[in-house]
């Protein structure tokens, strides 16, 4: 039986890492920013992958705390697990990986997640694992591709070409929006130009799915 403190964190290539996120994660896709993967392992059997790089809103996303620099903060844009993990593991694995960004990226002073409750969950493996809740807002940037079913971001969608029929034809999908942070290092919480929001202002609303990230 597989227990957490069993399973190895570390680094893997862009293509085992992209394979196992497209196939396990509820989005189906991959964000080809990402510069950093690790794997979760145990044995030789990949159970989970979390890839970091940039965000899409980098310069908005900057200003969330004052004094940031360019190169500063990272995001967590694609996690997935096996559901055949227990308990626990998630949060563990999330640790380690904050432990490995300090050590090895030390120009990281935060990092930066979202939680995608229109279509999986509120955040709760961020919360605990000790990410700070700091925004939590009505959807208006997702939209459902009225032929295909896909999900976009409006960012996403405009880069790709889809504009007046974005606006016009696509659905936006119902549900909240969840922003997470995590200080690298903890002195920056002064520097944060947002407030923490308590876990329990969260939402109390049924949430559809598994939990995962949401970008």
């Amino acid at each position: 039986m597989i227990k957490p403190k069993d399973l190895i964190v570390k680094p893997i290539g862009v293509k085992p890492a992209n394979k196992f996120i497209k196939k396990h994660h509820y989005s189906g896709s991959v964000m080809v920013s990402s510069q950093i993967h690790l794997g979760v392992f145990y044995g030789k059997v990949l159970y989970g992958v979390m890839s970091f790089g940039h965000c899409i809103n980098r310069r908005g996303t900057l200003k969330l705390v004052t004094g940031t620099k360019w190169n500063g903060f990272i995001e967590l844009n694609r996690m997935a697990f096996l559901d055949s993990l227990p308990k626990n593991s998630e949060s563990r694995c999330i640790g380690y990986a904050m432990r490995f960004l300090k050590k090895h990226y030390k120009q990281l002073d935060w990092v930066i997640s979202f939680a995608d409750g229109c279509q999986c969950g509120n955040g709760t493996i961020y919360r605990a694992s000790g990410f700070k809740l700091v925004e939590i807002k009505k959807n208006d940037q997702l939209r459902v591709n009225p032929k295909t079913g896909e999900v976009k971001h409006t960012l996403s969608a405009y880069m790709d070409g889809y504009r007046d029929e974005f606006n016009e034809k696509w659905k936006i999908l119902k549900g909240h929006q969840f922003k997470y942070i995590y200080l690298l290092k903890p002195n920056l919480e002064k520097n944060l130009s947002v407030p923490i929001i308590p876990f329990d202002k969260l939402p109390k609303t049924p949430i559809p799915g598994k939990e995962a990230s949401m970008t």
